[in-house]
């Protein structure tokens, strides 16, 4: 078989992919993304963990639902009742309800996943298996260490595809970049699937490479299969915010489309599809879209681009309830978005620092060092946000939020230069960011521009006098 091979990375470490268009169904599922918090699904799993000391009994209580993978659940749950084969079954039982999470949004379903990994472990201490599904749990649960860990296990052990993978992902989260590219590149030079195709997707985005991540994405998408409508939809998702950044609108809108007929009422999709709706001045489009999504999938994210679009359509109220219940309850299911929100709305410096500093001991990512800055420099820490700021910039992502964060940051730290680099390059990503954000760096560059025009006409007058005079003028020019 013939094979082309591309650098990942533009910067730093290199993943090569082999292109070639396979068309791979795998029960391995993606675990790129952040796994959120449903408000009523864990109710239900918390009850049943309540009723239940043994996992196999709490594994094998009936859930309610009539989807595909409920069906997939019940009927591998009378398996298991069967008595025969009951680790491979409890093993399938595992994905199957890692599939319900993802496919839900109920970190529940990640818990009944890890007691199938308890039970398969009671009968075989030693098993793979059950490391590799325990290891995926922790790494949705935002456990980061403890599932670098088991994926290390795995990698020295038998260092399957999937090992790989999961350790770069812990690798990743830990802003690692450099072994999680590394880990990558044997992920790939493995297996080079949808899988392995999302992830060099996903790290050359990281590095700045917008391009290059378009073009590792659509390797992805081109390897999604029906059998496996979720990652699907994910990887569409995920293209259609490429295509986005990059200004074609158009085709984003027809893959978010296209990702919603994969999976229906697919929340990260609504949510994408309701930013964009803001980009274009449309807040009344994007409420339909988000409330949708935020009903699905109420995370801060979902409910701050809610709450932002509701008030750019006049509905104050109701924006005001929404923001309400994300102070409430955005600790529990994202504490770092919670402190970008409370740092940009100036209000609990305190506890946006404190809640910044709690993910930055298990998640120090580039983005989690964006918001212990933004959140330093709303507490007034001026000095240490702007250090924190050039570790989340340097990575060299390409993101507008970023940028905006870094030219507050610089402009307030008195460095004049570097604040009007950021301030060009978060103009260019303003469709990115919320309409409150795009307010904010709207006035950020009209007061650079005056300042500027306020110096010139100064300085031209300097340099029309004669020597003895400029010097006199020339602390007024600086003032």
């Amino acid at each position: 078989m013939e094979t082309r091979k591309q650098a990942i990375g533009k910067r730093g470490g290199k993943i090569l992919i082999p292109v070639v268009a396979l068309l791979l169904a795998n029960a391995c599922l993606l675990t790129f993304s952040t796994r959120p918090k449903s408000k009523n699904g864990p109710s239900k799993v918390h009850g049943a963990a309540a009723t239940f000391d043994d996992p196999l009994a709490l594994v094998l209580t009936p859930l309610t639902g009539d989807s595909h993978t409920d069906r997939e659940i019940s009927q591998l749950q009378q398996q298991i009742r069967s008595g025969r084969n009951v680790q491979l079954w409890l093993e399938q039982l595992g994905w199957a309800f890692v599939a319900k999470a993802r496919e839900s949004f109920d970190p529940g379903f990640y818990k009944l996943a890890e007691q199938c990994a308890r039970c398969i472990e009671k009968r075989n201490t030693q098993t793979q298996e059950a490391m590799l599904l325990r290891a995926h749990v922790l790494q949705n649960l935002h456990r980061f260490k403890e599932s670098e860990t088991l994926a290390r296990r795995l990698v020295q052990q038998r260092g399957l595809s999937f090992d790989y993978g999961l350790l770069g992902d812990a690798l990743m989260e830990q802003g690692k970049l450099g072994d999680a590219v590394e880990a990558y590149q044997q992920m790939m030079n493995l297996r080079p699937d949808l899988r392995a195709y999302a992830r060099a997707a996903h790290m050359r985005w990281l590095k700045g490479d917008l391009e290059g991540a378009i073009e590792a994405m659509q390797l992805a998408v081109t390897a999604a299969t029906p059998s496996d409508a979720e990652s699907a939809a994910w990887v569409n998702t995920r293209l259609a915010f490429y295509e986005f950044q990059a200004g074609s609108v158009n085709e984003a809108e027809q893959r978010c489309v296209f990702a919603l007929s994969l999976q229906n009422n697919y929340a990260p999709a609504l949510l994408l599809k309701g930013k964009m709706l803001l980009a274009q001045n449309r807040p009344r489009e994007a409420v339909d879209a988000l409330q949708n999504a935020a009903k699905l999938n109420p995370l801060p994210e979902y409910q701050w681009t809610l709450a932002e679009a509701l008030r750019a359509a006049g509905c104050e109220n109701e924006a005001s309830a929404v923001e309400t219940q994300l102070r409430q309850h955005g600790a529990s299911g994202d504490p770092r978005t919670l402190a970008l929100f409370l740092a940009t709305r100036h209000e609990s410096p305190e506890r946006s620092l404190r809640l910044a500093r709690v993910e930055l001991d298990s998640r120090s990512d580039v983005f989690t060092h964006d918001a212990l800055a933004w959140s330093l420099a709303a507490a007034g820490n001026l000095a240490e946000a702007h250090s924190e700021m050039q570790r989340a910039l340097a990575e060299g992502t390409e993101d507008g939020r970023l940028f905006f964060h870094a030219a507050v940051i610089a402009s307030q730290t008195g460095h004049t230069a570097d604040a009007e680099c950021w301030l060009r390059k978060a103009s260019e990503l303003s469709h990115l960011l919320l309409p409150s954000e795009r307010n904010e760096l709207q006035n950020a560059v009209t007061c650079g521009a005056e300042k500027k025009a306020s110096v010139a006409p100064n300085t031209q007058r300097t340099f029309s006098l004669g020597p003895n005079t400029a010097r006199k003028t020339q602390p007024e020019t600086k003032t």
